[in-house]
């Protein structure tokens, strides 16, 4: 089962919204959210929130590719986002997401004890490839009690 694969069928909102999961790397996550018209904003564009929760699953999907193999030790959870809508959106998006740390020294903190913070960035893009949004979201590793 791939990491897209695994969200979907364990993330409702995923399913909810369609998400297809195109690449998921530890390098590297796109997801792409399908033009629906229940999801459109009053400009007939996905609305905010569904585009939040877009490129939030993105964050998820590479948060996962890279430490999924860390879940015996530490749960990952999001500390805190921040997006930015950029232009107008229409049609189908596109989120990809990048890690912003190396996973090596993430890894590493963790090792140590700590409770490893790392930010993940993500583009948001229209079909045409205009940027219509960026999100940073902050995730933690928790080490297990």
């Amino acid at each position: 089962m791939t990491v897209g694969d695994m969200l979907v069928a364990t993330v409702p909102m995923a399913r909810t919204l369609n998400l297809e999961f195109l690449e998921t790397t530890a390098e590297r996550a796109v997801v792409r959210m399908p033009d629906q018209a229940d999801y459109h904003n009053h400009v007939g564009g996905p609305h905010a929130g569904a585009m939040f929760t877009l490129a939030e699953s993105a964050s998820g999907a590479i948060v996962m590719a890279a430490f999924g193999d860390q879940m015996s030790r530490a749960v990952p959870l999001a500390v805190k986002a921040e997006i930015g809508y950029k232009k107008l959106a229409m049609g189908v998006v596109t989120a990809t997401a990048t890690l912003g740390r190396p996973v090596a020294d993430v890894v590493a903190e963790l090792d140590e004890g700590k409770r490893p913070e790392f930010p993940v960035s993500i583009e948001i893009q229209r079909a045409d490839g205009a940027v219509t949004g960026e999100m940073t979201v902050v995730w933690t590793l928790r080490p297990n009690a």
